[in-house]
C-alpha cells in the first residue's frame, strides 16, 4: 500500500511553506522547484489545501502561499486526506463495513487495528513537529 504521489507533494509543500519564515509568502515557482513537484500538478494540489482550509494563496506581484495555521496546528492526516480521502486499508475497515464474513473473519481485526494505528501515527503528528528535527 502507499499513498498517492499527489498526497506525497502535497506533504512536501506543506513542510516547505511551514519552513518559511514568520508566515512569509512562498511563490508556488519555488516550492515546485525545490520540491521537485511538476508545477501544473503543485497548482491543483495548492488548490485542493486551499479548499480544505490548509493554505492561503493570493496573486499578484506580491502574491503566493502560506499556511492557514501555525505548523503546529496541521497534521500530516489532514495534509493527506485533503488529497486523497479518508484512509482506508481495506473495504472491511470502512464506516459500511463491506465484507461477506461480517464478524467471522480474523483478519478484520488486524486491518482495523493496522488502520487506527496509521490514522493516530498521521493525527499526532504536525508540521510544527516534523520542521523541528534536525534534516
Amino acid at each position: 500500500m502507499q499513498i498517492t504521489r499527489q498526497a506525497d507533494y502535497a506533504v512536501r509543500a506543506v513542510l516547505h511553506l511551514a519552513r518559511v519564515n514568520n508566515g512569509e509568502r512562498a511563490a508556488t515557482s519555488t516550492i515546485a522547484q525545490e520540491q521537485r513537484i511538476p508545477p501544473s500538478f503543485l497548482a491543483k494540489i495548492i488548490s485542493q489545501l486551499s479548499i480544505a482550509g490548509l493554505l492561503h494563496t493570493s496573486r499578484g506581484a506580491r502574491g503566493g502561499v502560506t499556511l492557514a495555521r501555525d505548523p503546529k496546528d496541521i497534521t500530516l492526516l489532514e495534509v493527506v486526506e485533503s488529497i486523497d480521502g479518508p484512509i482506508q486499508l481495506n473495504e472491511c475497515v470502512g464506516e459500511d463495513g463491506i465484507c461477506s464474513f461480517d464478524d467471522n473473519c480474523p483478519i478484520k481485526a488486524v486491518w482495523c487495528d493496522a488502520q487506527d494505528a496509521l490514522v493516530a501515527r498521521l493525527r499526532n503528528t504536525n508540521f510544527g513537529q516534523l520542521i523541528a528535527q534536525p534534516t
